[in-house]
C-alpha cells in the first residue's frame, strides 16, 4: 500500500495555477494556463473565477488574461515577517556590503531552486534586478550549489531535473559535471560560479551553518572581470560574516 500523502485535487490545482502565474513575466490567457497546467478547461475556469473574487488573481476587464494578485504579496510578506533568522541575516548583509562594496544576498533552498529572502545592492550597481521573493534554479547559482553540496549525490540527483536548464552558455547542464563541482564545494567549504546564472557576474557563497543540513546561504555577487586577489578578499569576507551569522543564530536558539 502506498504511503504517499493524498493531495486534495482542487487545492493542488489552485497552488499549481498560482505558481504558473508567478513564474510568468506576462499575464496568461485561460488557454495558456490550460497548456501550462494540463487542467480541464471547465475546472480551470471555475478556479480562476474564485481566485479573482478572492484577490489572489488579477484579470483585465474582459477577463481574457490573468496575473498574480495582491493577496499573494500579503502571504509572501507574512513569510518574511515570521522568519526569526531574517533580521540577523539582513544585518550580516549590511556588514558584508559595507566591507566589500558588492551586492550581498541571503537565500534558502526550495527543492531544486533557491528563494531569495534578502538583498543589499552594491551602491555602484549599474542596474538593479530585484531578487527578494524570486526563485532561481539551484544549479545555476553559487547559493544553490553550496546548499546542494549539503546533500548526498543521490539526494541531488533525486531533486534536480535531467537535463538541467541553461541560463547562459556557462551554465553547468550535465548532472555528472555538477556533482563533480559539488564535491569541490564540499572540500573547500564555499561555492564559486562565474557567469553561470548572469552574464558579466560572478558569485561566491557560503552556507549558514545553523541547521543540519544547512538550508540557507549568504552570497556576494561581483563583476566577473575582478582580479583573482579581489575575489579571494571577497571570499574571505563572505566566510567570516557567514560564520559569525551562524554562531549568532545558534546562540539565539534559532532553528
Amino acid at each position: 500500500m502506498s504511503m504517499e500523502p493524498q493531495l486534495v485535487k482542487s487545492a493542488e490545482r489552485t497552488v499549481r495555477i498560482l505558481e504558473a502565474l508567478a513564474d510568468s513575466h506576462d499575464s496568461l490567457t485561460l488557454s495558456e494556463l490550460q497548456q501550462r497546467t494540463g487542467f480541464p478547461r471547465s475546472s480551470l475556469h471555475a478556479l480562476m473565477r474564485t481566485l479573482v473574487e478572492l484577490n489572489w488573481v488579477e484579470t483585465d476587464s474582459a477577463r481574457s488574461a490573468f496575473g498574480i494578485g495582491p493577496h499573494a504579496l500579503l502571504t509572501g510578506t507574512a513569510y518574511l515577517d515570521k522568519d526569526p533568522a531574517l533580521p540577523f541575516a539582513q544585518e550580516t548583509l549590511e556588514d558584508l556590503r559595507a566591507e566589500v562594496g558588492q551586492t550581498a544576498h541571503f537565500a534558502r533552498r526550495d527543492g531544486a531552486h533557491v528563494l531569495y529572502l534578502a538583498t543589499r545592492e552594491s551602491r555602484e550597481a549599474d542596474h538593479v534586478i530585484p531578487r527578494v521573493g524570486r526563485r532561481l534554479p539551484a544549479h545555476v547559482t553559487a547559493l544553490g550549489q553550496v546548499l546542494l553540496a549539503q546533500l548526498t549525490d543521490d539526494e541531488v540527483m533525486a531533486i534536480l531535473p535531467d537535463p538541467l536548464s541553461s541560463l547562459t552558455h556557462h551554465t553547468i547542464t550535465d548532472l555528472n559535471k555538477l556533482t563533480g563541482e559539488l564535491d569541490q564545494v564540499r572540500t573547500r567549504g564555499w561555492a564559486y560560479e562565474r557567469e553561470q546564472g548572469t552574464p558579466g557576474l560572478a558569485c561566491v557563497a557560503v552556507a549558514v551553518d545553523y541547521r543540519i543540513p544547512a538550508t540557507d546561504a549568504i552570497s556576494c555577487a561581483m563583476p566577473a572581470r575582478l582580479a583573482p586577489a579581489e575575489v579571494e578578499r571577497i571570499t574571505e569576507a563572505v566566510i567570516k560574516h557567514t560564520r559569525k551569522l551562524a554562531a549568532t543564530l545558534r546562540r539565539e536558539g534559532i532553528r
